[in-house]
C-alpha cells in the first residue's frame, strides 16, 4: 500500500487550479498571522559580533546533583544577561553540571564543555553520560562540563508554549488529505507561536545560537579556564562552531560529532534531512525483510514498506491503545532513522501489530520514544524559539505547502511531520535573523565525525564542515547510518577521539575524509543490547536519547 495521497491536485485540472486559489488564501492568512504576532525587536538584535572577554565572575558554587545516575554529578547556577547588547541589564540563569576530573591535578587538561544538540536538548546529566563514557585516561584529564542552555530544563526562565497537552495523543494524521485538514495543522501551529509570544515575549528575541554561545564563554570564564574545550553532537555541532567563530582564541579543542551543515540553516536543512530519513528508514524496511523468518513482515524492503503503511493506514481507523494513531506511528518510528539499535524493538512491535493486533508493543515503543512529556514540550520549545529566530524561514504557506508536497512524493516518511514539526516558524512573533558565516579563521585543530548515511545531519553537512574549517580532520563511519558515531562503542572512532584529547593527535590530512572506520555491525533479531555482536548498540541508544530532537 503507497504512502497517503495528497490532496492537490488529485482530481483533474480544475480541480487543482482551485485547490491552488485556497492555498494562496492560506498564505495570506499567514502573513496577516505573523503581522499580528509580531513583536518589537531592537535593530540589529541577532548580529553575531566577537566581544571583549567575557569578566571573569566569583566562580560557581557546585553541589551534589543527587542525580540517581550520575552519582558524581555536580550542579551550580549561573547568571547571564539576557542581552548582550546590555549586559547590564535583565539577567536570565543557567543551570551548569560538573563531573570533576577524576586524575591529579599534573594530569587535568582543562574543562571539556559538552552539549548533545537540539536546539533544545539538557546539557546537565549529559555531562554525566560523557564522563561515564569516555576512556578512563580522559575522564581523568577534563572535568566534563554540562549546562542547560538559556530556556532549556532547570535554566530559568524555562520556555513553555501550550504544554505537554498540545502533543496527546492521538492527534490528526501528519498527513492532510484535503484543505481542511491542512488549514486545521496550519491553526495549530500558528496558536503554538502565538502561545510562545504571549508567554515569552522578553526572551524570544534573545534565543540564538549566537546567544547560546556567549553564554558558554561566560561558563568558561566562570570556571576561571582561559581556554575551553567542546563537545558537541548534532545542533551542538553548529553551537560549537558558532563559539569558535566568536571567539577562536579561547578554543583549544573542538570536537563535532553528526554536524550540520552551517550553509543550510535552518528551513532547507530540514527538507535535506526529509530525503535522508527516508533513505534511512528504507535501510530499516531492507532489514526486516532479511529477517522475515523473524518477523514475516515481507521478502523485501518494498513489501515491508507496503506492509508499514497499510499498518499506518489501520492505526487511522482505531489508534493503538487509543493512544497510537499514524502521526504517533511516524513520531515512534523516527528512532529508527537516528539509531539501528531501535529496530529489533520497533520491528517485534510492528511484527505482533500485524500478526496478530496486539498493540501493547507499539504503545510501550511510542511511550519510550515517541511521547512528549512536560520536558519534551520545554525542548519543543527551544528547538522552535532558536530556529525560528536564527535565520529567516518562509512567512507565506504557499512555499511550505508547495515543498512538502513535492518532498512527499519522494519522502513520504518524514516530510509532512518535519513540516508541521517546524511550522510555527512561518507565524514566529519575531523576525529570522541572518545565519553565522563559519569561516575557520584563527581555530586550532578541529576533529569531525560523522556516519556517512547519518539521517539527522546529512553527509553533506560534514563535508560543507571540513572545507570551511581549515584546521579540520574529518573521521567517517563510511556505511554508517547511526546519528552520534562517537562513545558508541565503535573502538575505531573512540581511538580517533580519545588521541585527540589526549594531545591533540588527528590523522593525517587526505583529500575527501582524512580516516574512515568500519560503522557497528547491524543489530540481530533477538534484540541489540543482547547479542555480543552489537555490545555497543544499546551504548547508542542510550546516547541518542540525548541526541534525538526534543
Amino acid at each position: 500500500m503507497a504512502p497517503r495521497r495528497l490532496w492537490l491536485g488529485r482530481s483533474g485540472r480544475a480541480d487543482e487550479e482551485e485547490t491552488l486559489k485556497r492555498v494562496l488564501r492560506m498564505g495570506a492568512v499567514s502573513a496577516a498571522l505573523v503581522a499580528g504576532l509580531a513583536i518589537l525587536v531592537p535593530a540589529g538584535a541577532a548580529a553575531p559580533r566577537p566581544e571583549a572577554a567575557a569578566p571573569q565572575g566569583k566562580g560557581l558554587d557546585f553541589r551534589s546533583c543527587n542525580d540517581p545516575t550520575y552519582k558524581a554529578l555536580e550542579c551550580a547556577k549561573l547568571r547571564v544577561p539576557l542581552d548582550y547588547r546590555r549586559p547590564a541589564g535583565k539577567k536570565i540563569t543557567l543551570a551548569v553540571s560538573r563531573v570533576k576530573a577524576s586524575g591529579t591535578p599534573a594530569q587535568r587538561q582543562g574543562a571539556l564543555l559538552v552539549n548533545p544538540g537540539g536546539p533544545g536538548g539538557s546539557g546537565l546529566t549529559f555531562a554525566g553520560f560523557i564522563a561515564d563514557n569516555l576512556p578512563p585516561e580522559i575522564a581523568a584529564s577534563y572535568d566534563v562540563i554540562g549546562f542547560d542552555p538559556r530556556g532549556v530544563g532547570r535554566s530559568t526562565p524555562a520556555l513553555s508554549c501550550l504544554g505537554p497537552n498540545y502533543f496527546k495523543p492521538p492527534r490528526a494524521d501528519y498527513v492532510p488529505a484535503d484543505a481542511d485538514e491542512e488549514r486545521a495543522w496550519i491553526e495549530r501551529a500558528s496558536s503554538y507561536a502565538k502561545a510562545c509570544a504571549e508567554n515569552h515575549s522578553a526572551m524570544l528575541p534573545h534565543m540564538t545560537t549566537v546567544n547560546a554561545a556567549r553564554d558558554m564563554d561566560r561558563i568558561r570564564a566562570a570556571l576561571g579556564e582561559r581556554k575551553t574545550n567542546y563537545f558537541g553532537y548534532s545542533y551542538g555541532t553548529y553551537l560549537g562552531a558558532v563559539y569558535g567563530e566568536l571567539f577562536p582564541k579561547r578554543v583549544r579543542r573542538l570536537v563535532l560529532d553528526s554536524i550540520v551543515d552551517p550553509n543550510d540553516v535552518w528551513y532547507q536543512a530540514n527538507i535535506n534531512q526529509n530525503y535522508a530519513f527516508e533513505a534511512r528508514i528504507k535501510d530499516f524496511f531492507g532489514w526486516v525483510a532479511q529477517h522475515d523468518d523473524a518477523y514475516h513482515l515481507g521478502t523485501s524492503a518494498a513489501q515491508v514498506e507496503d506492509t508499514y503503511y497499510s499498518m499506518r493506514d489501520k492505526l487511522e481507523a482505531q489508534p493503538a491503545g487509543d493512544k497510537v494513531g499514524p502521526s504517533e506511528l511516524d513520531d515512534t518510528f523516527l528512532i529508527g532513522g537516528y539509531t539501528d539499535a531501535a529496530w529489533p524493538i520497533l520491528a517485534d512491535a510492528f511484527s505482533a501489530y500485524q500478526g496478530s493486533g496486539q498493540t501493547n508493543g507499539l504503545v510501550e515503543a511510542y511511550d519510550s520514544f515517541g511521547a512528549i512529556d512536560e520536558a519534551g514540550e520545554n525542548g519543543y520549545a527551544n528547538y522552535v524559539a532558536v530556529e525560528c529566530r536564527d535565520a529567516p524561514w518562509p512567512r507565506n504557506w504557499v512555499r511550505w505547502h508547495l515543498d512538502a508536497t513535492r518532498g512527499h512524493l519522494q519522502a513520504p516518511f518524514l516530510t509532512w511531520n518535519n513540516t508541521w514539526y517546524n511550522a510555527p516558524c512561518a507565524f514566529w512573533p519575531v523576525p529570522g535573523g541572518k545565519p553565522t558565516e563559519i569561516t575557520g579563521s584563527g581555530l586550532p585543530p578541529v576533529l569531525l565525525l560523522q556516519a556517512t548515511k547519518d539521517a539527522a545531519t546529512p553527509y553533506g553537512g560534514a563535508q560543507t564542515m571540513h572545507r570551511l574549517l581549515d584546521s579540520s580532520r574529518l573521521v567517517v563511519e563510511d556505511g554508517g547510518g547511526n546519528h552520534g558515531i562517537s562513545l558508541a562503542g565503535n573502538e575505531c572512532v573512540d581511538g580517533h577521539l580519545a588521541r585527540y584529547l589526549r594531545d591533540g593527535t588527528l590523522p593525517a590530512d587526505r583529500l575527501g575524509p582524512d580516516a574512515t572506520c568500519e560503522p557497528l555491525p547491524a543489530p540481530t533479531p533477538q534484540g541489540a543490547q543482547r547479542t555480543a555482536a552489537s555490545l555497543g548498540s544499546q551504548q547508542h541508544l542510550d546516547l541518542v536519547k540525548f541526541l534525538r530532537r526534543p
